[in-house]
């Protein structure tokens, strides 16, 4: 008989993470194919009121580790947690955010298995969970499934859709012990500085406009955030702009940056390379702005604009600006 399939819900001051609501909801079609239980587990301090409502997304049960000493995220001490409640298991689901990914590796050591990261599809066969991945920088996929023990597994955020809400459904909540030794908080996350202006999440967001090389400098860097604060987006860059130094690190997007699937990425002055084809390849629809016809970004786009982006970005907002007034 398998066992229960058990997704990490990631929060953030209380607030439950929309990619983690999506995982939960993608590990309760598995567990009704598998016919088995679904249970979710939450990490923290302060966390237990709001652990009931997971129930309107599917889960029967759901696990809380409230503490004062998990405040702050530690990945040994949460991951020896996560894998404590994952032995036996059928599955270990997160969601594919920087912190599902590194508490997906240290729960995975510690169950003597490994992870399929940044997952697109799950499907069950003969009673087996396969997990289909993208490998080689998003030019190909994998299936992969494991021999022994759970199927660890992040799941990449804006894939898999969420169910609405049933208010209804009530989960069952089950206080567990801080099981953690003192040597699990050597590493532990002191502080997490926002920035001044409240911003989308890039891995969250619906639509994201990005900018490439070709805004030639950080002082037309204007023109990708009228454009996306006219769409209600978030707004992202190519590794070259990091690079450069016009934007920080947390908006890049691409294989060393972050990975996003938004409804609409709309790529501006972005020539197309392999790294950022990797961290956006999946979004839903791709638009692109280049005056290279040539450029390698019009062959996975599904529209495609030649033409300068300092003449059709403000084009682009004044029209949409229209439409949403």
């Amino acid at each position: 008989m398998p066992g229960p399939v058990l997704v990490f819900i990631e929060q953030r001051e209380g607030k439950f993470k929309q990619a983690s609501i999506q995982a939960l909801c993608e590990g309760r079609r598995v567990a009704t194919a598998l016919g088995v239980p679904l249970a979710a587990v939450v990490i923290g301090s302060g966390v237990a009121g709001a652990a009931a409502e997971l129930g309107a997304y599917g889960a029967e049960s759901v696990k809380v580790a409230d503490h004062e000493k998990l405040k702050s995220y530690a990945n040994a001490a949460w991951g020896r947690i996560l894998a404590k409640q994952a032995g036996g298991a059928s599955a270990l689901l997160l969601s594919a955010t920087s912190t599902g990914k590194d508490l997906a590796g240290h729960a995975a050591a510690m169950l003597g298995t490994s992870v399929a990261q940044d997952c697109t599809e799950l499907r069950v066969e003969g009673g087996r969970i396969l997990a289909k991945r993208p490998v080689y920088a998003g030019k190909a996929f994998a299936t992969v499934a494991v021999k022994a023990g759970p199927l660890v597994a992040s799941l990449r955020p804006n894939v898999f859709p969420a169910t609405a809400p049933d208010p209804s459904k009530k989960a069952a909540v089950e206080n567990l012990p801080l099981d953690a030794q003192d040597a699990d908080f050597r590493a532990v996350v002191k502080e997490i500085v926002s920035s001044a202006a409240k911003k989308l999440e890039l891995t969250e967001a619906n639509i994201i406009v990005s900018g490439g090389r070709g805004m030639k400098g950080p002082e037309n860097w204007h023109l990708i955030t009228d454009l996306a604060a006219a769409l209600g987006a978030a707004s992202g860059a190519s590794r070259a702009v990091v690079d450069a130094g016009w934007r920080p690190h947390e908006e890049q997007v691409g294989q060393t940056g972050k990975t996003v699937s938004p409804t609409l990425y709309i790529a501006c002055g972005i020539s197309g390379a392999i790294q950022h084809l990797a961290g956006m390849s999946s979004s839903k629809f791709i638009v692109a702005v280049n005056k290279d016809p040539d450029a390698p970004i019009f062959k996975i786009a599904d529209y495609g604009i030649v033409g300068d982006v300092f003449e059709v970005l403000p084009a682009l907002t004044a029209e949409f600006k229209k439409l949403r007034e």
